[in-house]
């Protein structure tokens, strides 16, 4: 009878493990930027994780001038990553197949770099860890918090069939 309880421990528990087992992956290369949380290494498409950053096309408002903050949250970026191998982790796909991944220059967490220079917001939908990172690009009016600016996903809402 104890050989078959343990027995049947051990199968719920190797379930179990197996279930919650998510596999993770791993990337390392130099990146090459397509947009402010888009990047590409060894042509693996892969969106940075838990933010959200202008569209390319997209322009904000600062003293009553446009300007083109997409772009310019892009070219952050790229400044940001030159010439460093860049380590993402992943452990999902958005609708685009694209993998969803924290990344980081040498041990910087890039996510938090661009919230918190102001060249991204936290993306409240899929994440709160760069709440305060938001809160202080803002409170000192760094990256598109110059000025006025829609959020990214209101904006990609507002001009899909554009």
């Amino acid at each position: 009878m104890i050989f078959k309880t343990l027995y049947t421990f051990i199968i719920i528990l190797f379930i179990i493990t197996a279930i919650s087992k998510v596999s993770s992956e791993e990337i390392k290369g130099f990146a090459k930027i397509i947009d402010g949380d888009t990047l590409k290494i060894s042509k693996i498409k892969i969106r940075l994780s838990g933010i959200d950053a202008p569209e390319l096309k997209q322009f904000c408002i600062k003293e009553n001038t446009k300007w083109p903050c997409g772009l310019e949250s892009k070219k952050a970026l790229i400044e940001y990553t030159k010439n460093n191998i860049i380590n993402c982790i992943s452990n999902k796909k958005d609708r685009y197949k694209r993998l969803i991944a924290k990344c980081y220059k040498e041990k910087q967490d890039i996510q938090k770099w661009l919230v918190k220079n102001g060249w991204a917001i936290a993306y409240r939908k899929y994440s709160l860890e760069y709440i305060n990172d938001e809160n202080f690009a803002q409170n000192n009016n760094l990256g598109i918090w110059k000025g006025k600016f829609i959020k990214p996903y209101k904006w990609r809402k507002i001009n899909k069939n554009k």
